[in-house]
């Protein structure tokens, strides 16, 4: 028998500052060791707009400012047994400086220039993030 759960849902937040954008790597599963996104989990009866900002502040110790919707990710893994559903946000002001604040969960943090080589590999739901930003001007 598969094992078969239910939808799960996340976020992530596409954080850009100078052309950068940040991105940290995973210490935890799914996908450890991939860089990606800061975000999370939502909590029951959490809107997912206060999820993004609480994880970023518990992860990074930062304040996002204006969050907009840049795309929905469903990350499916048959295989896995594991379905996951991630509004993704775009955020270009924040306040204080970014530091790894969960040093269990996140090994590393840098900020990357899109228009050269991103570190390797890269989470799911960033590669479907930075699809998503490829439309728009002023990224990628």
């Amino acid at each position: 028998m598969t094992n078969i759960s239910l939808p799960r849902v996340g976020c992530g937040v596409a954080i850009f500052h100078n052309d950068q954008l940040l991105l940290v790597k995973r210490k935890r599963n799914p996908e450890a060791g991939h860089w990606g996104l800061p975000g999370g989990k939502v909590d029951p009866y959490e809107k997912v707009a206060d999820t993004a900002a609480r994880e970023i502040d518990e992860e990074l110790g930062i304040q996002i400012k204006a969050p907009e919707l840049l795309c929905v990710v469903d990350q499916i893994d048959r295989a896995g047994g594991q379905h996951w559903v991630a509004p993704v946000f775009l955020v270009e002001t924040f306040i204080g400086e970014p530091a790894i604040r969960e040093p269990d969960a996140l090994a590393e943090m840098g900020w990357f220039d899109l228009s050269a080589l991103l570190p390797a590999p890269l989470t799911e739901a960033t590669q479907q993030a930075l699809q998503a930003l490829e439309g728009r001007s002023g990224h990628l």
